[in-house]
């Protein structure tokens, strides 16, 4: 059996989620926020047999795609503060980690 975790952009989250429980997974959903950008995004727990792991990874890169997005950054100079600039980063996409699991129980 696996656990995955995948930390998804919140635009992305509920059609992921919605198409994982129409193919019969289960999951547990967490509220996150990222780091760099301070975004809000969504993590999934899903338990996997180890012949669903492929067919589960497909469903979330199928849904969950990368694109590019404009952010203002500001810049700071002394004492001086600069109007921000615009800077494309990459969101979306999926960030996935699959782990081991020991042994499951559900009491």
């Amino acid at each position: 059996m696996k656990m995955i975790i995948a930390i998804l952009n919140s635009d992305d989250a509920s059609t992921v989620i919605h198409n994982l429980m129409k193919e019969g997974y289960q999951i547990t959903k967490l509220s996150t926020t990222g780091g760099f950008l301070r975004a809000g995004n969504v993590t999934v727990l899903i338990g996997v047999e180890d012949d669903k792991l492929e067919h589960c990874l497909e469903i979330i890169g199928k849904y969950s795609k990368s694109r590019k997005q404009l952010i203002p950054s500001s810049a700071e100079a002394g004492i001086s503060f600069y109007p921000s600039m615009p800077v494309e980063v990459v969101v979306g996409g999926a960030t996935i980690f699959v782990l081991d699991v020991e042994q499951f129980k559900k009491v």
